[in-house]
Formats: structure tokens, C-alpha cells, sequence
């Protein structure tokens, strides 16, 4: 009788990891760019403009332009990276997993992977829009809740978790429904912008009126140049605040919140509400799976069950997530001398968007330590152009949560970078922006930041004729 086949999972991870580790290889060394601005038909960058992040920049405008790491990720950082994306792309199950290191879903999450909602490491489309709120099977949002006193509720937390598993019952569930007005640039052009209401329905427990209510509806953010971000000068982004615009009423602000036990500059998050790039938070509340600084179920004190499995992921498997969000690059600016291009910066400049989306920032000498202490040279020292201050500023009622978290209030919301935003559509197939999504092009997105610090952008943006506002969107589409 022939004896059965016994599979050495350990083995199938491993080829697995090989596999595509060379198919990421060939990614790398075949370029999809064809601009003589960019490259040279032999491969050599034409035009420095066109680095977004220094070494770091990477030459494709694919659907892996978010996805693929700088050439400086070599050796023992290349093999982590693999080992790092294949967790981040992992779907998670119940508890006791069939092959180990795939558990630990739930019971309450909101994503499945980290891919659910940052698929190539973008946005993944919200189910927002493709369900109305909360999706089947994952929401790719997340729900901030507290009372108007800004405490916590007890059976709910800081996340409203609208998925379960084992029995378990779902939180609650977001709804949205848009309130959409049109209007007119002077010049006679339509544009329209829709309002969310969000409102939550099917409480696990007890329901909590809107009156002693605050929730704050957020999307997923691109991963790309995340490490670069981390690694920034942070000098230099407290000389940027200090350096205020009162003709313009901008006065930028850093964020100082806790993580780990030290107070940081905050620079991740919609409100940069994080020191750090939250792998074991975004584990343990998004996708329900302990770890060592988030050993307990989120619902571990609900009145439900929530079982209890012990610690479902390492440190060592998170830190090489980390390594991996930290070793991502950035795809190179494309179409750079297009005359139309050219404009667009020029009336981008024109418009004062500069002044909070700063072209030019540096990395700070020192590198940055990873949480099991690896140290990554390759991000230190760095000329980088992510188009943003890093700072919050008030936006003015229009997009305001009342949702403070630190010291930003909740009016004030974090610059986003812009680098690789004109991939977002190949990326991720759609082109939502701001904090919750409701911008659903670019002009949309800029015509939201009436009120506040950005009002004089908006002003000037309105006021000029078409072609230079389609220039400016050109000129965002080539970052």
C-alpha cells in the first residue's frame, strides 16, 4: 500500500516566497516606462525631475506602481520584503487555522488582509460606494467612535467593527447616503460635489442615539513611499511649521500623539495621529488578530462571546510587514516637460497648493529602526518630493468630523502626499479622494477645501479659466 504524501507546508511557503520573489524581479528589471523624459532607451534616467524619491523612485506606471520595491532593497532586506508582502497580501481565517500562520480572523474585524483594503497597496475602492457601507465579508472603511464627551463607549471601543465570525454578531453597520448639489465655475463650467450622511443600524447591544454620538468615516490610504514618510527630517518638518502664512490664514500644525509608550511626532493617519505605521494595531482592530502589543480580542469585554485564541501573529512576521511598508518606492513622474504639465505646476504654485503640499523634503541622516530593532539604511539621507507638509490644518466646516485625536481637532486634517496620485486610477480603478472619499475626481477634491486654510486655494483655483484648471489636474495626473 503506498504511504500517504506528507506536505511540509514550511516547504510550500517557502517555494511560494521563491516564486515570487522572481517574478517580482522581473517586474523590477523590466521598466514599463517609455517617456524619453523619464528614461533613456538604454535605460538611464533622462531627467532628474522626474525622481519622486531620489534611489528610491521606481520606473513603472502599472497596477504594481505602489507595489514594487525601491533597487536599494537588496540581500537579507529583499528576502524580508517578500516574506513581508506575502503576509500583507495573506487572507486570514478563523481560528485554529488548516496551515499555520493564516489564522486569527476575527471574531469581530473589518478586513480580511491588509490587501482588502489596499489592494497594490492602494485605495481599494470603498464599499461605500460599492455597497452603500458596510460591504460583504469586509468594509474597506474604518468607523471612529466616542461620545460627544469624548470618551469611549464601553461595549464598542475606538473601531466599530461591522464584520464577524464564529457566530459572533457584527457591532453594527455603516450606512451612507449622498446629498449631491451642482454649481458653476464663473466661467460657466458644471461641477458637483456630494455630501455623506453616515448613520449606523443593526447595534449588536445597545443603540446609541445620535444626539451623544461622534463618528469620524475614513478610507484607506496608498501605501507608496510610506517609509520615506517615516524617515522624514523631522527638523525640517518642525522649521515648515513654524514658518506660517498669515496673508493666507495657513499656519500648518504637527501633531504629537503616543505610541508604544513615547511621545512622536505624528505623521501616518488622516489626522497624523500615529508615530508609527500601526502593523500590530492595524492586525489586532482591522483584521482581529492578537499579537504581542495587542494580545486581547477587540471584543474581549463585550457580553458576547469573543473566544480567546492567544497570540495569532509574531513580532518577527509583523516586523517584516514593516520592513515591507517601509521599503516600498515610488513611481517616477511621468510627462514632465509636457507644455500642459508645465502650466498645471505653474498655476498649481499660483494657487498657494505649495505651500501645504511642500514639493521638497529630506530624510533624516539617521535610519530608521523597525520594532524588532533592524535598523534600514537605504531610507536615510534622502532628497524626496511627496508633496506635503506632514502637518494638519483646519479645513473649515465642509469636511469637519468634530472627531479630535491629539491635538488635531476636528476640523484639521493631515496633508496628504501627493506622490503617485495620478496612478491611483491604474492602481486601484478608481479616482475617490479626501479623508472619506466623497471627492470622486480631482476638481472635486480641490472644490472641497472652501473654508479654512486652503480657502485661498480654492478661491484662486475657481476663478481661473478652464484650461488652466485642466492644466493643474494634468499636473496632479503626472505626479
Amino acid at each position: 500500500m503506498k504511504k500517504p504524501e506528507i506536505i511540509n507546508v514550511s516547504n510550500i511557503n517557502k517555494f511560494l516566497i521563491l516564486v515570487s520573489a522572481l517574478m517580482l524581479v522581473l517586474i523590477v528589471a523590466c521598466t514599463d516606462i517609455s517617456d524619453p523624459d523619464v528614461l533613456t532607451p538604454s535605460g538611464r534616467v533622462a531627467d532628474p525631475r522626474a525622481l519622486s524619491a531620489d534611489d528610491f523612485t521606481i520606473f513603472t506606471s502599472s497596477s504594481t506602481a505602489f507595489d514594487t520595491p525601491s533597487n536599494t532593497v537588496i540581500g537579507e532586506f529583499f528576502n524580508r520584503f517578500m516574506e513581508g508582502d506575502r503576509l500583507y497580501e495573506q487572507p486570514r481565517v478563523t481560528s485554529p487555522a488548516p496551515i499555520p500562520g493564516t489564522g486569527g480572523l476575527g471574531p469581530l474585524y473589518v478586513g480580511f488582509s491588509c490587501t482588502s483594503c489596499h489592494n497594490n497597496a492602494g485605495r481599494s475602492k470603498s464599499t461605500l460606494f460599492t455597497h452603500g457601507g458596510t460591504g460583504n465579508g469586509f468594509s474597506s472603511q474604518l468607523v471612529f467612535l466616542k461620545s460627544r464627551n469624548g470618551q469611549y463607549f464601553p461595549s464598542y471601543g475606538r473601531v466599530l467593527h461591522d464584520q464577524a465570525t464564529g457566530g459572533v454578531k457584527p457591532e453594527g453597520r455603516i450606512n451612507v447616503t449622498y446629498t449631491e448639489e451642482h454649481f458653476t465655475f464663473p466661467d460657466g463650467e458644471p461641477y458637483s460635489l456630494i455630501t455623506p450622511r453616515y448613520f449606523i443600524t443593526d447595534w449588536y447591544a445597545e443603540e446609541i442615539p445620535d444626539e451623544d454620538l461622534v463618528l469620524s468615516v475614513r478610507t484607506p490610504l496608498r501605501h507608496v513611499g510610506l517609509g520615506l514618510m517615516m524617515a522624514v527630517d523631522q527638523d525640517e518638518i518642525l522649521s515648515i511649521a513654524a514658518n506660517q502664512y498669515p496673508e493666507y490664514g495657513i499656519s500648518g500644525e504637527v501633531v504629537w500623539c503616543y505610541e508604544r509608550g513615547e511621545r512622536m511626532m505624528g505623521l501616518s493617519g488622516h489626522k497624523a495621529q500615529h508615530g508609527d505605521l500601526t502593523v500590530e494595531l492595524g492586525f489586532s482592530s482591522d483584521m482581529g488578530v492578537t499579537n504581542d502589543r495587542f494580545p486581547y480580542e477587540v471584543g474581549k469585554n463585550q457580553p458576547q462571546d469573543t473566544h480567546d485564541f492567544g497570540i495569532e501573529i509574531s513580532t518577527e512576521d509583523m516586523a517584516d510587514v514593516e520592513l515591507y511598508l517601509h521599503s516600498l518606492g515610488v513611481p517616477a513622474r511621468r510627462d514632465i516637460n509636457d507644455p500642459v504639465v508645465k502650466l498645471g505646476e505653474e498655476k498649481f504654485n499660483e494657487a498657494k497648493c505649495n505651500l501645504c503640499h511642500v514639493p521638497t523634503l529630506h530624510t533624516s541622516p539617521e535610519p530608521i529602526k523597525l520594532m524588532d530593532g533592524t535598523r534600514l539604511p537605504y531610507l536615510a539621507n534622502k532628497t524626496i518630493h511627496p508633496y506635503s507638509d506632514f502637518l494638519v490644518h483646519d479645513m473649515g466646516p465642509g469636511l469637519a468630523d468634530n472627531y479630535d485625536q491629539y491635538n488635531a481637532s476636528g476640523s484639521e486634517w493631515r496633508t496628504t502626499p501627493l506622490w503617485g496620485i495620478g496612478l491611483q486610477q491604474t492602481v486601484s480603478g478608481h479616482t475617490h479622494f479626501l479623508h472619506d472619499g466623497r471627492a470622486r475626481n480631482f476638481v472635486e477634491a480641490i472644490m472641497w477645501h472652501k473654508g479654512g486654510e486652503a480657502d485661498v486655494s480654492y478661491q484662486i483655483f475657481r476663478k481661473m479659466k478652464k484650461s488652466d484648471r485642466d492644466a493643474i489636474v494634468r499636473f496632479l495626473k503626472s505626479l
